[in-house]
């Protein structure tokens, strides 16, 4: 065999992955703090309720557990804001990003206004679950709470797709780190009662995020406002009726809020699950929950960055480039997820040990991290397919390989590994893990089959 000298050149097919991979970087870890923003402002107010004991952090859990769905299924409606203002800005339309944006917020205010009054009956859906009568007036309270602050995080997550769309992600990653340490500082005060505040306990984490997620929004929108050039990306009010644009993020939409939706409603009965069994279990599966979540945000990051590159590459009509930057978006995100794996092998009692120092609750948790090692790399390889899918704009096929990997597999493992079988909390995660390996295997093959044919703008 011979070597190549390491004088020449590297080859035009290495060329072409390093550049993909230094693009898809530039856009992943700016949007990976920012989503992890999202999640650890959940973390903080998970540890510093949980300090407060079992039941307090119960309430949030269940609090979290219908919540969490409902925004997805928001996220997931305006996902289309990402594929459009990319594609358009591709394509060199500038001036059609800034109305893909006033027609997002159009959508998110509407939405988030549906939410917040679904919220306003969360006591009666977790009585409807089956939950101790303490557990759902409690849950109910907090949830209440929680629902007034959905209008402002949806109007701040059109925003910063907006912004991802045309590759600025960095003002939404400055934006959520300031907002987590406003965040922290609220539940000091309203969670502990500081300041001659009341000790709130979970509604207080609630009232604190609530507040915070409204800064967020005004933080994003005086930036876009006074930082962007408003002509040349057609952000300033016109006379032109834009049903067409809202007809197209729609389209992306619905499909992709429903595909959130069903995995995060999936999800969330695996919560509901735990919390038959009790207040302990679903506190330590929270936990566990938690800390996946948090670092599948890094798959997020990934994912938004081959949507947003794959659809760059579909403005421009180039299908090679399509499929090479979500090959490479796989790939990396991979990496980075069977490190963090490792590390959620190898010390799952101090990850737990943030959270909560009741041994009840840690019992519970480390087993279920054990098992949530293993469920990184398929959670994430299929985010990342799901990303680069929606840049392709084949979003209705990903989004029943979503319902028969979620709903037609992992819920029902893991109502009989865990209820049925007596699992608990690692039997809902082994579910997880099912799951999540079925979804990425689908939804690897869905990719490789339309990234081997053209494909064209939404």
């Amino acid at each position: 065999m011979t070597s190549a000298s390491p004088g020449l050149p590297p080859r035009p097919a290495a060329r072409s992955i390093r550049e993909h991979l230094r693009r898809t970087l530039q856009l992943a870890l700016p949007v990976m703090l920012g989503r992890i923003g999202i999640l650890v402002m959940v973390a903080v107010d998970t540890a510093m309720t949980g300090h407060q004991g079992p039941v307090e952090l119960a309430y949030y859990a269940l609090a979290l557990a219908p919540q969490i769905p409902m925004l997805l299924v928001g996220i997931g409606l305006l996902l289309g804001t990402v594929v459009l203002t990319a594609q358009a800005d591709g394509a060199g339309d500038t001036r059609t990003c800034g109305r893909i944006w006033r027609v997002a917020l159009i959508h998110a205010g509407v939405l988030g206004l549906l939410f917040m009054v679904l919220c306003q009956g969360g006591e009666a859906f977790l009585a409807l679950t089956g939950q101790s009568p303490e557990l759902t007036h409690g849950g109910g309270q907090v949830l209440i709470m929680l629902g007034w602050g959905l209008p402002g995080l949806l109007l701040f997550s059109a925003s910063t797709f907006f912004l991802e769309g045309i590759s600025r992600p960095l003002p939404g990653m400055f934006v959520m780190l300031a907002a987590n340490i406003l965040n922290a500082a609220l539940n000091w005060i309203f969670i502990d009662g500081n300041l001659g505040a009341p000790a709130l306990g979970a509604e207080g984490a609630a009232l604190g995020t609530t507040i915070v997620r409204w800064c967020m929004f005004a933080a994003i929108a005086a930036y876009i406002w006074t930082r962007l050039d408003r002509v040349k990306y057609g952000l300033a009010l016109g006379p032109a009726r834009e049903d067409h644009l809202g007809k197209r993020l729609r389209r992306i939409g619905y499909p992709m809020g429903l595909a959130h939706g069903m995995e995060a409603s999936a999800f969330s009965s695996m919560t509901l699950f735990a919390g038959l069994v009790g207040a302990v279990e679903v506190s330590g599966y929270l936990i566990a929950m938690n800390l996946v979540a948090t670092v599948f945000m890094a798959a997020i990051g990934f994912a938004t960055a081959a949507s947003v590159r794959v659809a760059n590459a579909v403005g421009r009509q180039d299908a090679h480039g399509a499929r090479t930057a979500g090959w490479v978006a796989v790939g990396s995100a991979g990496a980075i997820m069977v490190f963090l794996g490792i590390i959620f092998f190898t010390i799952p009692d101090l990850l737990s040990a943030i959270y909560a120092s009741d041994p009840r609750i840690t019992a519970v948790a480390v087993p279920t991290l054990l098992v949530a090692a293993f469920a990184l790399l398929p959670d994430g390889v299929q985010a990342v397919l799901m990303g680069a899918l929606r840049g392709s704009a084949d979003v209705w096929p990903a989004t029943a390989l979503y319902f028969i990997s979620f709903w037609l597999v992992m819920v029902p493992c893991g109502y009989y590994l865990g209820i049925t079988r007596n699992g608990g909390a690692p039997a809902l995660m082994q579910a997880i893990l099912i799951g999540c390996v079925l979804a990425s295997l689908l939804l690897g093959w869905r990719f490789y089959a339309v990234s081997k044919h053209h494909v064209g703008r939404a």
